[in-house]
């Protein structure tokens, strides 16, 4: 059982999130909410129903549902209010930036239009930097279960908002969707100066991280969980410090993992991964990022040390400037400094 003190040290200890679905922060009480606003009838009769339903198998049966949620999302202050709830629980958990995905596919083939949901997005985003100043940027995500040639589609009709968007990612069903197909579109978004991340290695084989690598010139993994599985490649993710957005809660929930005291967050840090903890879809995975945090520190036995590494990876893995990354990197070594000086109390006379 976490005790007080270390849920008080998590919840504030400073820590960048870098993977995060926006679409999968959707709580089942704004989805009512949302059904509501927009008359779109819903399956499920209560908020109850809804958690209920929320008992996944695999990657496929979490987006079966995953998909049916956002049909709720159709204007502008929807994503807003979307949005601004997620902004306003990470500044909770003491993150300073996150870097979060958006599914414009999943909305664009309903009909909403990109000025749509950016603008709702930027404007949350705008007023949590004034408000509490938090930083985020968002990364354009492709669904990799759709071709490449409509991903470049995608990224065509999102010319026009690049000024707010920092990268493009990968995601949706991994099982037999290869990233090489992307290659295309990654190298469009490389040439307008976009950052490259991709999901691989949750589900799929280690091959998928080696092409995410080479094919997409991926500069961050989510996920990542099976490279274990070819030392080669693990080596040269140490060699190449390339970062692992892994998602505790979210393994154990979608069964990529039967007990969370199985992850290997712990073993890979061990051996020089640049691991660090997301939520990826709170709202189904029982657990925003202090809550994976927490349960990660119980279920593997880590240390403050551990939890200062990988709130210091998640700062050195982010897309943020230089000057923005040093600030943050300060303000978590003087927090693991006073943290450390409160645990042990002052020096007896003499000492």
């Amino acid at each position: 059982m976490i005790d007080d003190t270390i849920e008080a040290f998590v919840r504030g200890l400073p820590k960048a999130e870098l993977h995060l679905h926006i679409e999968g922060t959707l709580e089942p009480e704004l989805l009512f909410e949302l059904a509501e606003r927009n008359d779109v009838a819903l399956p499920f009769a209560n908020v109850e129903e809804v958690r209920a339903a929320y008992s996944f198998t695999d990657l496929q049966s979490f987006l079966d549902i995953y998909y049916q949620g956002a049909a709720v999302l159709r204007h502008e202050q929807d994503f807003y209010d979307l949005m601004m709830a997620y902004l306003r629980r990470a500044h909770d958990d003491g993150v300073r930036r996150t870097e979060i995905f958006f599914d414009p596919q999943t909305h664009t083939e309903r009909g909403v239009p990109f000025e749509v949901f950016m603008a709702g997005f930027s404007r949350a985003i705008e007023v949590a930097e004034a408000e509490f100043g938090l930083s985020a940027g968002l990364i354009l995500c492709f669904l990799r279960h759709l071709s490449g040639a409509e991903a470049m589609e995608t990224f065509e009709a999102a010319v026009d908002h690049l000024d707010l968007i920092v990268g493009v990612g990968l995601d949706s069903s991994e099982v037999d969707h290869p990233p090489e197909e992307f290659a295309p579109v990654f190298a469009r978004a490389a040439e307008a100066g976009l950052r490259r991340v991709a999901h691989a290695g949750e589900e799929g084989p280690p091959a998928y991280i080696t092409g995410a690598l080479d094919s997409l010139a991926a500069e961050r993994i989510d996920h990542g969980v099976r490279a274990e599985e070819d030392p080669a490649l693990m080596a040269r993710l140490v060699a190449e410090a390339t970062p692992l957005t892994m998602c505790p809660l979210s393994n154990l929930a979608l069964r990529v993992v039967d007990r969370l005291e199985d992850h290997n967050l712990k073993r890979l840090l061990e051996q020089g991964i640049v691991a660090t903890v997301n939520s990826d879809d709170p709202a189904y995975f029982g657990g925003y990022i202090g809550d994976n945090y927490l349960a990660v520190a119980e279920a593997l036995d880590l240390s403050r040390e551990d939890l200062v590494a990988l709130a210091r990876n998640s700062f050195e893995a982010s897309f943020a400037g230089t000057g923005q990354r040093r600030q943050w990197l300060a303000e978590l070594d003087a927090y693991a400094v006073a943290s450390s000086v409160d645990r042990l109390g002052p020096s007896s006379p003499g000492g």
